[in-house]
Order: C-alpha cells, then sequence, then structure tokens
C-alpha cells in the first residue's frame, strides 16, 4: 500500500539526513492525514495519488512565483520536491498520448462545441487520473472543440 512506501520512504530519508525528501513526503503523510480525520475514512491508494498530484501541482504554480521574487534557491529546493513526489505517481501521458484519449473521450460523449466541455473534462479527469494534469487536458480539448 502507498501509505507503508511513503511512511518507509520517510524513515530512510531521516536515516539518510535527506531534508528535502524528508520534507515533501511528510507534507504529503500530512495532508493525507487531515483528509482521512476530515472524512473520517481510510484512504485509498488512488485517493492518496490524487493528494499526491494536488501537492505536485501546487509546487508547480508556486515555482513562478519564486522565479518573479528572484529566489533561485527556493525554486530549486520546489523543483527537487516535485522531483520526489512524482516519483509516486504513475507515468505522465505525452502531450499526443492525451490528445489520442481525449479525442476518443469527444467521440464517445459526442461533443461537438465548446460547450460540451465540461461533460469531456469531467470524463476526462475520471479515465486519466493522475496520469495527467487537468490544465494539458484542458488545452487539448480546446484545441480539438473549436
Amino acid at each position: 500500500m502507498l501509505k507503508e512506501k511513503l511512511l518507509q520512504d520517510l524513515k530512510n530519508s531521516m536515516k539518510e539526513k535527506n531534508e528535502i525528501r524528508k520534507n515533501a513526503v511528510q507534507m504529503v503523510r500530512a495532508a493525507i492525514l487531515q483528509v482521512e480525520k476530515d472524512k473520517n475514512i481510510e484512504l485509498e491508494d488512488n485517493q492518496i495519488l490524487e493528494i499526491i498530484a494536488k501537492e505536485v501541482k501546487k509546487r508547480k504554480d508556486s515555482i513562478e512565483d519564486y522565479k518573479k521574487g528572484g529566489r533561485q534557491d527556493i525554486v530549486e529546493q520546489v523543483e527537487k520536491e516535485i522531483e520526489i513526489l512524482s516519483e509516486y505517481l504513475p507515468e505522465q501521458l505525452s502531450p499526443e498520448e492525451v490528445e489520442l484519449q481525449v479525442k476518443e473521450i469527444i467521440n464517445e460523449i459526442g461533443a461537438t462545441s465548446i460547450k460540451d466541455m465540461g461533460k469531456v473534462m469531467k470524463l476526462a479527469k475520471e479515465k486519466l487520473g493522475t496520469q495527467a494534469d487537468g490544465k494539458t487536458i484542458n488545452e487539448v480539448a480546446k484545441k480539438i472543440l473549436q
């Protein structure tokens, strides 16, 4: 199970004194525990992957702000955290693969215009899960539906 792997990786990073890995894994574990306590449930691996994907997205979104602020030290740290967290995610689909999947979904639901974007996005997120980020899916779908 993914939760046990995260715990083991946390222990290993503490032994190896790898601060960046330790902090990244700790933040993900904290996010998982928060959701479990809030909803009073035990998360499955697919739900944990969604949390990890959200953490990666948060970090990707913050990089630009750090660059604007001239904080190259933090940019490098955040990029390392993204690398570390990405190890837990399934391999990301290439833009071409995402395009193929989105075309199939559009044909499947009979989408014809940008008005069908909501339906396409919903089904695409369900099918592709954490293999592609929402931004990429959205861009591809817009391009096809216009």
